[in-house]
């Protein structure tokens, strides 16, 4: 049995183990008082299942994405050390280009402004 083999198995079985004990070990007894949401002591006022603004969810993308540029950017210095340093800077010179022009639009489009 090979390496990865071994570890795919052994990951399954630990997973499946775990999700077993999960299942088998807790305690699910819901009532009234869990099931309500929690506002500091006091009645809940409104519904606790609002809905979140788009624009929540549009900020909070443009953040990932951004955030997982500076992580694949991370490395850029010791790949300026390849065999082929050109090719290494050509594709993280595209990569940014359309980022930028990406959030340029998004800019102009007003999908980053919070009040209308």
């Amino acid at each position: 049995m090979n390496t990865i083999s071994l570890m795919f198995t052994t990951s399954l079985i630990l997973s499946l183990t775990l999700v077993t004990l999960n299942l088998w070990l807790t305690q699910m007894n819901p009532d009234q008082e869990k099931l309500s949401p929690y506002e500091c002591g006091f009645d809940p006022l409104g519904s606790a299942r609002l809905p979140f603004s788009i624009r929540f969810f549009l900020v909070a993308i443009l953040f990932l994405l951004f955030d997982l540029e500076i992580a694949l950017l991370l490395p850029l210095p010791w790949a300026v050390q390849l065999q082929f340093p050109i090719a290494t800077l050509t594709w993280t010179f595209i990569m940014i280009t359309l980022l930028t022009l990406g959030l340029i639009y998004e800019w102009i489009q007003g999908g980053l402004e919070w009040a209308e």
